[in-house]
């Protein structure tokens, strides 16, 4: 995308906020990227995170930053997957996948400091794999050491594995991956028309 980044890692208690059961996937993947960049501009702006950001040589020596944070859930048959707690819960995940398309649902808020401007979005993708998934996809990926546990819905199209299961995407693949780098994009430009016109 040609954006310059810094990674910033501060976690929350995702389980804790919202409700699964009741919340539509748009909703609570905003409420958890919101909720994470609560806590990071907090951090931040407590000065918690001086030794983790890099220096910014700019001649009126104040700092400006874009923060990002995201979240993304898979669903499956109108259910919400989130990281898969188990092997077996990813093996049952993956046996549903054959028989009804999966959506990942990502979210990506965006905040400008220290004028704390703040725009969001949601973007959904939809995959559809052959019905020939085999039940040993997991085993398979495991003896590979791809990271399933921590992937939502343990959904990994990127391997190789996974990838000849795929038919096709209903979005794009990055946006499955976890960032859609068109929202990110799009959000970047509204984000500085607001700064912009905060500042005349």
């Amino acid at each position: 995308m040609g954006v310059h980044y810094h990674k910033l890692v501060r976690p929350i208690d995702e389980k804790s906020l919202g409700d699964r059961s009741q919340d539509l996937p748009h909703d609570l993947v905003l409420t958890l990227a919101k909720a994470k960049m609560d806590h990071l501009v907090n951090e931040i702006r407590a000065g918690h995170c001086q030794d983790d950001l890099p220096t910014q040589n700019n001649k009126n020596n104040n700092d400006e930053w874009v923060v990002l944070t995201g979240d993304q859930v898979v669903t499956c048959n109108g259910q919400i997957l989130e990281k898969p707690e188990s092997i077996e819960e990813a093996k049952e995940f993956v046996a549903r996948y054959a028989k009804s398309p999966p959506s990942t649902v990502g979210s990506c808020v965006l905040t400008h400091l220290p004028s704390g401007i703040q725009v969001s979005g949601v973007d959904t993708a939809t995959i559809h794999f052959k019905p020939t998934v085999p039940t040993d996809l997991i085993d398979n990926l495991l003896q590979d050491d791809a990271p399933v546990l921590s992937c939502a819905g343990g959904l990994m199209i990127e391997h190789p594995l996974v990838r000849e299961h795929v038919e096709r995407i209903d979005g794009t693949e990055d946006s499955v991956m976890g960032l859609s780098k068109d929202l990110v994009l799009k959000l970047l430009q509204e984000l500085s028309v607001e700064v912009k016109a905060a500042a005349k």
